[in-house]
């Protein structure tokens, strides 16, 4: 009888420490809620601390007026860097646009130049036909030498309308922008440094030389 008895008891012991077992809590267990509630709380106090900050902001005017006049200044030089691009992208269209119009003023003044050093020589011709018929005539009336003058004097006519102008220059002071010296001679009538006589007349196209007169300029005498 009592070696029977032994194994009961023994048995619920152990069915009693099992029961214990489960009745405690797992311990991981326990730790792993424990964090999560610690999370949990921690979130939950930023939350809390984020929504009174807002809250202060949003209450507070001076903050306010502080973020308006920063975003108000970062305007304002946005604008005034827009304005600059401006200005330059006009002033540089003004640019090209003026060099554009004096590029064709350009051409429409000397596109004829061809044209008139090709008349140049035509002007020569009538030149030495009159000086030719004054020498060989009995009197200033002659006809012959009144209308070659008439004709020289109708064609440098029609080039002046187009800005061409003829270099008589005897009697003046020596230019080498439009004056080409031929040889110096002694002269006491004229001034030194002065042209004496011109032995080609020069033309001139708006301004442009097309040819310069060839003189023969004074020097002081001897």
């Amino acid at each position: 009888m009592t070696e029977e008895k032994q194994p009961e008891e023994m048995n619920v012991k152990a069915e009693a420490q099992v029961q214990e077992t489960k009745a405690q809590p797992d311990e991981d267990v326990v730790l792993q809620q424990g964090e999560e509630k610690v999370k949990a709380d921690a979130s939950s106090q930023e939350q809390n601390a984020g929504q009174e900050e807002a809250q202060a902001k949003e209450e507070d005017p001076q903050v306010t007026i502080a973020a308006l006049k920063s975003q108000l200044e970062v305007l304002a030089k946005q604008a005034l860097s827009d304005k600059e691009k401006m200005m330059r992208a006009v002033a540089e269209a003004d640019n090209s646009r003026k060099r554009a119009e004096a590029d064709v003023e350009r051409e429409r003044k000397y596109a004829l130049e061809k044209f008139v050093k090709a008349l140049i020589p035509v002007v020569d011709s009538l030149d030495m036909a009159l000086e030719a018929g004054k020498s060989k005539a009995e009197s200033a009336e002659d006809a012959m030498v009144q209308g070659v003058e008439a004709t020289l004097r109708l064609f440098l006519k029609e080039l002046s309308s187009f800005g061409v102008e003829r270099i008589d220059p005897v009697g003046e002071p020596f230019d080498p922008n439009v004056h080409q010296a031929i040889s110096m001679i002694p002269s006491k009538d004229v001034k030194p440094n002065c042209i004496v006589s011109v032995m080609q007349k020069g033309f001139i196209l708006n301004g442009r030389v097309v040819r310069p007169a060839m003189v023969m300029v004074a020097r002081a005498a001897e």
